[in-house]
């Protein structure tokens, strides 16, 4: 009798395991429509400030000034500023917010700010290493330049850019330990477009290479409007029609290339995906493809838009635009598809089953994804 006892509270146990797994599993990888909102903090700004998750919390920018908050809304520091077209760019644990066409440049740790730039001309594209050492492309219709800072503002390199020898440059990144730049240009050969893209080390191998010029392409009819670098030593070109991806920092090479039939309308990535949204064919009005860091196709769904905000998160692809928002699970999951009441302005994962915050112009909403 207590053997057979035992083997019923074994089986009774093993059943509770298999109900909760499979309730987990659909929980997980079902498709919801709705969002029910569980909780609401009061938004005391409403300055039409932009947010985005970094530095272990949300980071608030306007024109005005900048902010941490912590997941509720509240400030961990606040730093003033003056900017007329502020935007963000991030690097492991420094944060950039510079300018656009300005000469500002603050850069930002999880304590605060660390250090400002001053720039002599107005700012095109910047980039940021987790150590704080910016690069940017500073406008110049005859002579543009590419310069490294320090976080203080002290130049470290300056290229004056030859656009009739190398062209102009579009976009630039720095690996995380900062020693390596990427910069993408686009040239003209006659009738041709041409994408060139250079990576330059400075590191002590690479000290007595003419220029610090450790690898150069140039590509026809191809424009590469994204540059970055994944992680430490995964980097990633974007051009109209195709990803590129590099491993090495002192000696670069290529390791993958995905080809799409398309032009590519938006990119994400992060250290461990990428995802593109390119314009779909037949019934399908676009089509998001999701690649690994190898250029594997993980998943190749339709979807119903072509969103204006596109991240990744956890492991989840979310488009958002306006009202309307639809998440994707890396292996091409529709883990929702929906409407919000607000324009959303930021939204990412929270901690728990299908748990998200939400933050628009009213407020911080923690919401649970319903049917």
């Amino acid at each position: 009798m207590k053997d057979k006892k035992k083997l019923i509270i074994v089986i009774a146990i093993a059943v509770v395991i298999i109900v909760t797994i499979g309730m987990y599993i659909w929980a997980k990888y079902r498709t919801y429509e709705h969002m029910e909102i569980t909780k609401t903090y009061e938004n005391n700004n409403k300055d039409n400030a932009n947010y985005v998750t970094c530095l272990n919390g949300i980071l608030r920018y306007s024109r005005d000034g900048v902010a941490l908050l912590d997941k509720s809304g509240k400030e961990k520091w606040n730093q003033p500023c003056q900017m007329s077209n502020p935007i963000v760019e991030k690097g492991g644990e420094s944060v950039i917010v510079a300018d656009k066409g300005g000469t500002s440049i603050l850069v930002f740790r999880e304590k605060g700010l660390k250090g400002e730039i001053k720039t002599t001309r107005p700012i095109e594209k910047v980039s940021v290493s987790g150590q704080g050492i910016v690069s940017a492309i500073l406008k110049d219709d005859e002579t543009p330049r590419v310069i490294c800072y320090d976080a203080k503002g002290n130049i470290l390199v300056e290229h004056k850019i030859s656009i009739n020898n190398m062209g102009y440059p579009m976009d630039v990144a720095l690996s995380q330990d900062g020693e390596t730049l990427l910069v993408s240009y686009l040239k003209t050969d006659g009738k041709k477009l041409i994408g060139r893209y250079v990576y330059y080390n400075f590191g002590k191998k690479s000290e007595n290479i003419k220029n610090h010029m450790v690898h150069e392409k140039e590509l026809e009819n191809t424009i590469i409007p994204v540059t970055t670098f994944l992680d430490k030593d995964t980097s990633l070109l974007v051009a109209d029609n195709a990803l590129i991806f590099y491993k090495g920092l002192a000696s670069p090479k290529e390791d993958a290339r995905v080809n799409l039939k398309q032009e590519i309308q938006s990119v994400a990535y992060d250290k461990n995906m990428v995802a593109v949204v390119v314009r779909g064919e037949g019934a399908a009005a676009y089509k998001l493809h999701i690649y690994n860091t190898a250029g594997k196709e993980l998943a190749a769904v339709d979807v119903d838009k072509d969103y204006g905000q596109i991240k990744i998160e956890n492991g989840q692809v979310i488009l958002f635009d306006g009202q309307m928002c639809s998440i994707f699970l890396k292996n091409g999951t529709k883990k929702f598809s929906g409407k919000m009441e607000g324009t959303i302005l930021e939204i990412f994962p929270l901690s728990g089953i299908n748990r998200y915050m939400i933050i628009d112009a009213s407020g911080f909403h923690e919401v649970r994804l319903e049917n």
